[in-house]
């Protein structure tokens, strides 16, 4: 059965679709983190939507379970295959077309395996942009984006990917195709299928194609490094902010003063834009992308001047040109590469209401330092989302793997109660994957896990897409 399966896919797809070399494969068979690892009998790379639909086709025959994937960027290991070797390994970054016929309605059609940076150029030549960015915007692919729900620095002002997505194609597990790239802006026939596959990681269809919205060009930008002495102080300096001018505050990031000193000393050549010492840093973009709206510097200046004489920030740094401002981002969009250098660390993406956000940040900092001595808890994000990124790095000279085996699961398990406690999310915007599986199972209410169940029983009957991602069932 498998040969035959071997052999139909290697000539549907040709030698630069299909590859069952092991170092040609490797790349993609481990996670982002490195933690985790699987095997493929085969790594699949179609060129168009008809040979996704193939594919699925050949693989639904014989039970063969595919696990999709775009730029391998995720954070939990979602896009990572089982250890059996029995999978399919979709690549779709060879799907990687932009169509820029819908562009005066503010409209961009691009296959799933576009990668953002490349979307951010392209757009950037027709005077638009699509406001979404992350750390990861060079390896992260559209369809990636699309199927973890991805958030990053811009969703205070615009939203994560579920506000902008104006049309889908994705072909179900079935190789049938929904289509629902007219991008309608009114249409009630039934369950909205689209927001049911942004998000879904994979295990209820396979997006090929997204409309995505686009929003003007930058005319302008200030970004602003300001120091202050606690999350509280952020929260009041956010709320300050929001109430003056929400139209035009794009980012507003909260970062810990020892993890942006880490990150400054392990990027070359940066330096914080502080000379002065803070307990707390906020990073805060404005914008101005139409005519009419005031000048970003000039209203930076302004708020962040009245916000001082308030006692709501110690001191501020302007960027002063677009380099300056792509190295303030730089610090932000580097912490988790630079924490990865640090040495073993778990990550926590999660969310908690926005106003709990800044009592959260030390209280569970505090616990989780209590209860493992040794351990060092940093809470960086967008506070304007309530999405914290917690940290719990490892004490110094531990065995990594062993610590990750023994302390790293009970304190996975206690940031996640105490998320729970405060009402919030054990995942903000990097999915569920496999890291998250379990925990999702123990903290989440029946009624919602049956709920997921049966919509993914409904949809994949046979369990053979990205089996064991959220979800542990299988056919």
């Amino acid at each position: 059965m498998m040969d035959d399966v071997r052999e139909k896919l290697s000539t549907l797809l040709g030698p630069r679709g299909y590859t069952e070399d092991a170092a040609d494969m490797a790349p993609w068979l481990t996670d982002w983190r490195g933690r985790y690892h699987g095997r493929a009998m085969a790594m699949v790379s179609p060129a168009s939507t008809q040979q996704v639909v193939q594919i699925v086709q050949i693989c639904a025959a014989h039970r063969i379970p595919i696990v999709p994937q775009g730029g391998n960027s995720g954070m939990v290991a979602g896009a990572t295959p089982d250890d059996t070797g029995k999978a399919v390994l979709l690549s779709l970054r060879r799907m990687d077309a932009i169509g820029m016929d819908r562009i005066d309605e503010g409209l961009a059609v691009c296959e799933a395996g576009v990668i953002l940076q490349t979307l951010h150029e392209a757009l950037a030549a027709r005077g638009r942009r699509f406001p979404l960015t992350l750390g990861g915007k060079g390896s992260a692919t559209v369809g990636g984006l699309v199927s973890t729900n991805a958030g990053g620095t811009q969703v205070l002002r615009h939203g994560t990917m579920r506000a902008l997505v104006a049309g889908l194609e994705a072909v179900m597990a079935d190789g049938s195709v929904i289509d629902g790239t007219a991008a309608l802006k009114k249409d009630n026939r039934g369950y909205d299928l689209q927001q049911l596959l942004i998000g879904a990681e994979g295990t209820l269809g396979i997006v090929t194609r997204a409309v995505l919205k686009t929003v003007p060009a930058l005319i302008d930008r200030c970004v602003a490094w300001i120091g202050l002495d606690s999350p509280h102080a952020a929260y009041r300096l956010l709320q300050f902010l929001q109430d003056k001018a929400p139209d035009q505050l794009e980012g507003f990031e909260i970062i810990p003063d020892d993890t942006a000193r880490a990150t400054a000393a392990h990027l070359p050549g940066a330096r914080l834009p502080l000379a002065g010492s803070h307990r707390w840093h906020v990073l805060a973009e404005w914008v101005q992308d139409r005519p009419g709206q005031t000048d970003p510097r000039a209203l930076a200046e302004q708020l962040l001047a009245d916000a001082m004489e308030q006692g709501l920030a110690q001191d501020a740094a302007l960027s002063g040109s677009e380099a300056q401002a792509d190295d303030f981002w730089r610090i932000r969009d580097s912490i988790s590469e630079a924490e990865r250098a640090l040495g073993p660390a778990l990550q926590h993406d999660v969310s908690v209401p926005v106003g709990a956000m800044p009592d959260f940040i030390v209280d569970a900092a505090a616990q989780i330092e209590q209860a493992y001595p040794g351990t060092h808890a940093i809470a960086f994000g967008h506070l304007g989302d309530g999405n914290v990124h917690f940290h719990v790095r490892a004490p110094q000279d531990v065995d990594a793997e062993a610590w990750y085996a023994g302390d790293g699961r009970t304190i996975g398990h206690k940031v996640y109660d105490i998320v729970d406690s405060y009402g919030g999310s054990i995942s903000a915007e990097h999915g569920i994957g496999q890291a998250k599986l379990d925990e999702l199972a123990r903290l989440t209410d029946p009624g919602r896990m049956n709920a997921l169940g049966a919509i993914k029983r409904a949809l994949d009957p046979l369990g053979i897409l990205n089996p064991g991602k959220i979800l542990s069932l299988h056919g």
